[in-house]
């Protein structure tokens, strides 16, 4: 595993951490050079409460590429419905230890326009 990798992985620890101590439900997110995924998951950190992809057909008839800023607007956008569905509407944004920008602010920015609070 490369150093960069293991800086991040230590810093989505800390993060996690932080989340267990408020007990909030963490919208978690993992990106790779191919696609985007968004999962919500429960406060206990026991259940993943609703997921969402650049890898889901419905998903994939919409872009031409899963792993750019338009993806992941719809990644965000599509969860911040799952979990208005779902009755959830106070998240806490765990970025995986990945720096806030680009596509993880691109999706953070349309799950809070979807109206997710965090």
């Amino acid at each position: 595993m490369s150093a960069k990798n293991e800086a991040r992985l230590r810093r989505a620890r800390q993060t996690r951490l932080k989340i267990r101590e408020v007990g909030a439900v963490r919208l978690t997110v993992h990106r790779t050079n191919t696609h985007i995924y968004a999962q919500l998951i429960s406060a206990s950190g026991d259940k993943v409460l609703a997921t969402a992809s650049s890898v889901e057909k419905e998903v994939r008839a919409q872009l031409k590429h899963g792993a750019n800023r338009k993806a992941a607007e719809l990644i965000g956008q599509r969860i911040a419905a799952k979990a208005k569905e779902k009755g959830i509407e106070k998240v806490a944004f765990d970025r995986a230890g990945y720096r806030y920008h680009g596509r993880i602010k691109a999706l953070a920015d349309a799950a809070r326009a979807g109206g997710l609070k965090f």
